[in-house]
């Protein structure tokens, strides 16, 4: 039981009853809403776990994926809960210890819990709090990449090769799958356009921040006076749409087949096997060719054109977003300038953090998490202060 002493200081004071004995202790109002919080995310867990085992809800597919990915996030969070409650009961044993006094070795044990939480609890509610931000349902949402060659010739396209790379290199390392969707191979190596889904946990979720322009300076292999050049690429990050989030209409959607090209054997060039639909009321154009299958490719081009369907209206509302928030971190702005590799300073800066890494190797090796926790921990900070979480 728990007894609060009013008083006029910022900080509440209250009496825990330990045996005959009170022991006055001074704890934040924030311990009492992180505790009523948690309470209730426990509640909602519960409900949760009952509900995707309900025979309705499983027959509701979207309900049913909803509910599972809310599950998994419910989950995380009852973990660190668990652990918050663990360590402030320890902090209260240890002080009921500590109060008591009549064990010497009792008492040096105490000390000791009571170090072990204290240091302990304020980073557990730091993690809780970012946890407790409204999560942005797209984010564990699988992607399609669209990586285009810019300003710069058959070097942007080599430089969209190279990310590429990257960006595989970056989805091996977490376990994530790549599969090609559709590509159009640069006249000296790399790509003038590259198209790729990418599956796994929470891939939206990392994924969104390296959408924009990408710019390198580096001499190019055919520079013969060893001049710096200034090229650039665009990646796009779209959310894969589910076929409940968006409707497409197939009599407003134009499909052509025709041969593919590029290495893929006897089949290229001999077969229609390549698909290119063309979505009438908007214009968006999505083909694939990558599969020998004509059937894969329909499905695979179906797929891109509902993304980028879904892309529109999420563009929409994420520059509405960036607007209210004036977030430096926006994922909706696929114009804006975001990161530069300057290969005669082996430096790459991202701008919108004003992060410098000089590792040009490790990053075009996919070693670019370190950019995207320095921008998740940037946009959770914003929408923390926004919540109200506390």
């Amino acid at each position: 039981m728990i007894h609060r002493v009013k008083s006029n200081a910022p900080h509440e004071i209250i009496a825990i009853p330990f045996a005959n004995y009170c022991i006055f202790a001074v704890q934040k109002k924030e311990y009492y809403i992180m505790l009523e919080r948690l309470q209730y995310v426990k509640q909602r867990f519960d409900e949760v776990s009952d509900l995707i085992i309900q025979p309705d809800v499983i027959a509701d597919q979207k309900r049913y994926v909803q509910l599972n990915q809310e599950y998994k996030n419910l989950k995380a969070l009852v973990e660190k809960r668990d652990e918050y409650v663990r360590l402030t009961d320890n902090i209260a044993e240890a002080n009921e210890i500590l109060a008591d006094g009549s064990d010497a070795e009792m008492v040096e044990m105490a000390k000791m819990q009571l170090d072990e939480a204290k240091e302990r609890l304020p980073q557990l509610e730091e993690e809780i709090k970012f946890m407790l931000i409204p999560k942005d349902p797209e984010d564990a949402k699988n992607v399609m990449v669209e990586i285009r060659a810019g300003t710069g010739g058959d070097e942007a396209s080599l430089f969209a090769g190279d990310l590429y790379r990257m960006y595989t290199k970056f989805c091996e390392n977490k376990g994530w799958r790549t599969s090609v969707v559709d590509f159009n191979e640069g006249t000296s190596g790399g790509f003038k356009e590259v198209i790729f889904e990418v599956s796994g946990e929470d891939v939206y979720g990392t994924l969104k921040f390296e959408a924009g322009v990408h710019r390198v300076q580096r001499v190019p292999k055919t520079e013969t006076q060893g001049r710096v050049h200034t090229s650039a690429a665009t990646v796009m990050v779209l959310p894969e749409a589910e076929e409940f989030d968006v409707h497409i209409d197939m009599n407003d959607v134009r499909i052509d087949l025709f041969c593919s090209s590029g290495p893929g054997g006897q089949s290229v060039n001999t077969t229609k096997s390549a698909v290119r639909m063309t979505h009438i009321p908007t214009g968006l154009v999505a083909q694939c060719q990558d599969e020998k299958s004509q059937h894969k490719n329909k499905d695979k081009a179906l797929s891109v054109l509902r993304s980028r369907l879904y892309e529109m209206e999420l563009a929409k509302k994420q520059e509405e977003d960036a607007k209210k928030r004036n977030s430096q971190v926006s994922s909706g702005d696929r114009s804006a300038k975001i990161r530069t590799y300057n290969f005669p300073q082996g430096r790459v800066t991202d701008h919108r953090i004003g992060m410098d890494v000089f590792d040009m190797d490790g990053v075009l090796n996919g070693n670019i998490q370190k950019f995207i926790d320095e921008l998740q921990l940037v946009a959770n900070t914003e929408k923390l202060k926004e919540s109200e979480v506390f």
